[in-house]
């Protein structure tokens, strides 16, 4: 059984008109299959060429592992020599993926590979391409990005599932109080409604990238995602230009980032297991209530 997914839709390209009135003014995801055709990056960026430009980095490994109540979110399980991992992925099944990493930082010439698309929006946040890596097998926890940038998403070398839902139904979604992921206890690709009732029901999107495909994801879309082969992803952010989204964002940086961290690491497991026992009472109790109202 799963939730009740419909496909996100998908299109060449689009005007930036058409883009405006369609999916960012209403907050909707969509798939792009060519925005990337004039990007040098669709063809030059394999993992052989990015061994050869960062194959001697450090980088951080995260795995499938609920997160440990006692570190704070996000805490890597490993590291290893980039080269290392590329060949790894590529390779044999693996849990183990690359979070947020920054590769342009180190290398500066990449950013000449790809082109920002400003046509259809503006607020980039060009100092943050972030690169995101994962073996077969491996799977990023159901979330949504805590300072609420729109989002384009582009996968390279495979094939990636994704799961969306709008942020109406984090409630229902068993999100942790004072965060932004939800309980890690349910599997979002084949959830268990007898254990977790207040998922039935719920509507979301269902995603399946291949090389080359761009999927914008709007602010606050909460994601679940899993790498069906070896591959990795580029994700450019942009702010919403709503004043009031902007104030939010700051909010969920300070509070839901910075002070969450803080209680995580002083009281450890009794402050997980407290908020794991509210965020199911508030979904059930949304779940009664016929929260989100249609």
């Amino acid at each position: 059984m799963s939730f009740i997914l419909k496909p996100v839709d998908t299109v060449e390209n689009i005007s930036p008109a058409d883009f405006k009135k369609n999916y960012l003014d209403p907050r909707k995801p969509l798939i792009i299959k060519g925005l990337t055709k004039s990007w040098p990056a669709r063809e030059k960026w394999t993992t052989e060429y990015l061994k050869e430009i960062g194959g001697d980095l450090e980088v951080p490994l995260y795995d499938n592992a609920k997160v440990d109540p006692s570190k704070p979110i996000n805490s890597a399980v490993a590291h290893m020599r980039f080269g290392d991992y590329l060949d790894l992925i590529k390779s044999e099944p693996t849990e183990l993926r690359i979070f947020f990493f920054n590769l342009f930082k180190h290398v500066p010439s990449l950013i000449k590979d790809i082109v920002l698309p400003k046509d259809l929006m503006g607020g980039f946040i060009e100092s943050m391409p972030a690169m995101f890596f994962g073996g077969s097998n491996s799977v990023t926890f159901l979330h949504y990005d805590i300072d609420l940038p729109h989002l384009f998403h582009t996968h390279f070398g495979g094939r990636k599932h994704i799961i969306l839902f709008d942020n109406k139904w984090k409630e229902r979604l068993y999100c942790i109080p004072n965060a932004t992921y939800a309980l890690e206890d349910y599997d979002v690709a084949n959830p268990d409604f007898d254990k977790f009732p207040a998922l039935r029901g719920v509507e979301g999107y269902e995603v399946f990238l291949e090389h080359g495909d761009t999927l914008f994801m709007p602010t606050g879309m909460w994601h679940w995602m899993k790498y069906l082969d070896g591959s990795f992803s580029l994700s450019l952010r942009a702010w919403d230009a709503s004043p009031i989204r902007k104030a939010q964002s700051l909010f969920n940086l300070a509070i839901k980032g910075g002070l969450d961290s803080v209680l995580k690491m002083a009281l450890k497991a009794p402050y997980a297991q407290y908020r794991e026992k509210l965020a199911v009472k508030r979904a059930e109790k949304a779940l009664a209530k016929g929260y989100p109202k249609k």
